[in-house]
């Protein structure tokens, strides 16, 4: 079943519009991502799919079934994994997967091999009979993914699920998120890391100050930057670098990073200009490659995101 979403529009009090005229869809099979800073209107968003929160105006249907109008639909077909970690303290992680299994309706023998299966296909061996008190934020996280997953809904909602996550077990979790939508869920992946989602998603929005900016694949996204590349400068902390050249195309800086398009034709000057930094002390590193979906967001969102300039260092 697909999900929805047709002129959403939330207002809280003194006339903020959480939501202004949301349009977009999520179809079965097919992982969406959802971008945005903070205060972009993504919470809220997911909080109406879910049925926690009811729109100003607007409609959101999966297939038959009107969310807003009977919202107790909306918290049985949806699965919904927060960004702040599963209450699970006192159970067991097997347990805490098992039981979330059984209370979503899930058969006890074929919920306990679908929690065996995403234990192990999770490399969560090891902490299968370890409390949650006990777990690090990073476990916890992936036990979290895998009490959503043993007995998924229509519609399957993940907030920022890689956070605290290592790197090599980042990539077992969105084994198991393309998984989900290969069996039939439409999953919505709400982010601001915009690195991990263009490797993950097949279709994607941008959004913010409660706005769609932009929807489509990540390569039509990119479309404009055909013919440009990226170059990243690493800069020492505590220096500044001057006024980039003329040739740079625009430029941002998060952090110690300052990140670049320039077009092709330019890509040697920009490596002399780049090493010439580095040379000097300026500079630590620097890296020159294809423009990335984060360049898009740039131009959309007018800023970085927060923390993926650093993911992709």
């Amino acid at each position: 079943m697909a999900l929805q979403i047709k002129d959403l529009k939330k207002v809280y009090g003194k006339g903020v519009a959480a939501n202004d005229g949301i349009t977009m869809h999520i179809d079965a099979g097919e992982v969406y991502g959802l971008l945005g800073p903070n205060g972009a209107g993504k919470s809220t968003l997911v909080k109406q799919v879910i049925g926690l929160l009811k729109p100003t105006s607007g409609t959101i249907t999966l297939g038959p079934y009107d969310l807003v109008k009977h919202p107790a639909h909306a918290r049985q077909l949806c699965s919904y994994l927060p960004q702040a970690q599963m209450p699970i303290d006192s159970l067991r992680a097997r347990e805490a997967i098992e039981l979330t299994g059984m209370i979503r309706g899930g058969d006890g023998p074929a919920v306990r091999q679908r929690a065996d299966h995403l234990i192990e296909a999770l490399d969560l061996g090891e902490w299968r009979d370890v409390v949650g008190m006990r777990l690090s934020g990073g476990v916890r996280r992936l036990v979290g993914f895998a009490m959503i997953a043993v007995w998924p809904g229509q519609v399957v909602i993940l907030d920022e699920p890689t956070n605290d996550v290592d790197p090599l077990r980042r990539r077992l979790l969105w084994d198991q998120v393309r998984r989900l939508a290969d069996e039939g869920a439409a999953v919505a992946l709400v982010t601001h890391n915009v690195l991990e989602a263009e490797k993950a998603v097949d279709r994607l929005a941008v959004a913010d100050a409660g706005h769609l900016l932009a929807e489509g694949t990540p390569s039509s996204l990119k479309a404009h930057y055909r013919g440009r590349l990226r170059l990243q400068l690493m800069m020492r902390p505590g220096l500044s670098v001057a006024e980039p050249p003329e040739f740079i195309a625009s430029s941002v800086r998060a952090g110690h990073n300052l990140v670049m398009v320039i077009e092709e034709r330019d890509a040697a000057r920009a490596i002399g200009w780049a090493q010439d930094l580095v040379d000097a002390g300026t500079a630590e590193e620097y890296a020159l490659g294809a423009t990335t979906l984060e360049d898009v967001y740039i131009k959309l969102a007018g800023h970085a995101p927060a923390d993926s300039l650093t993911e992709g260092s």
